[in-house]
């Protein structure tokens, strides 16, 4: 092993600690990082989103515009700011979550409070930041009032933004953050617990994307014991990236 391999995965380790131990955590653990097929198993059936709308001349700058003049659903009205996504425009990784919260509404951009920050720390464990290969993106693009899930009309209403985004961005992996993002693009009932550490096929028109569902970050922050399962969902996501 070289020494720029040895430093690589120091500075690997270093993060994974950060994510497991730092500021979520009553009680510091050591786990060890053990390769295995647990969960490894693929989902068969591929499922197939609907309803593009293709733009002559597409871009990630003309979506955004078009996101922040939408009416499409009633979801607008209370709305400070809409919340397009954000992140480098090819990125490695796409993570989608479900819908924006208070910050994200106030500020305009995903992922903003305290869950935003754990995930920052999650995609930093395997080396991924929205700043360098990912972008960030949710399900909706408007606040749901209160923060609550977003409805099936909403999520329909902004799945067309969605999809250009995925088509123009041209993600190696998606990564799925909660139950309703991941029923929603997958169009399933199936609980997250059973949906999460498999890898699955999302297409996206003619194209299909490799996808990895996992728990939500605002669930982490109510349930630690969640994170243990999560890091093996990044371990197995950065297995295959």
């Amino acid at each position: 092993m070289t020494t720029e391999e040895k430093h690589k995965i120091a500075h690997f380790l270093v993060l994974a600690g950060d994510f497991l131990g730092s500021g979520y955590r009553s009680e510091q653990k050591e786990y060890n990082f053990i390769d295995s097929d647990e969960g490894s198993n693929i989902i068969n059936e591929s499922k197939q989103i609907e309803g593009i709308h293709k733009v002559e001349g597409d871009s990630i700058d003309t979506i955004t515009e078009e996101i922040r003049l939408c009416k499409a659903c009633p979801l607008h009205t209370n709305r400070k700011n809409t919340v397009p996504g954000e992140g480098v425009k090819s990125p490695l990784v796409m993570v989608i979550g479900e819908g924006p919260g208070e910050k994200e509404d106030l500020q305009g951009r995903p992922f903003v409070g305290n869950a935003g920050q754990l995930l920052d720390k999650m995609l930093a464990s395997i080396g991924l930041s929205r700043e360098t290969n990912a972008f960030i993106a949710n399900t909706v693009k408007c606040r749901p009032p209160f923060n609550r899930d977003p409805a099936a009309e909403e999520t329909s209403a902004c799945r067309s933004f969605l999809e250009r985004q995925i088509l123009l961005l041209k993600p190696s992996f998606i990564l799925i953050a909660g139950k309703v993002a991941a029923q929603s693009l997958l169009n399933t009932t199936e609980p997250i617990g059973k949906l999460r550490g498999k890898i699955g096929e999302l297409k996206v028109s003619d194209k299909s994307f490799p996808v990895l569902c996992t728990y939500h970050p605002s669930a982490l922050l109510h349930n630690e014991e969640l994170k243990r399962p999560v890091w093996e969902d990044l371990k197995l996501l950065k297995s295959k990236i």
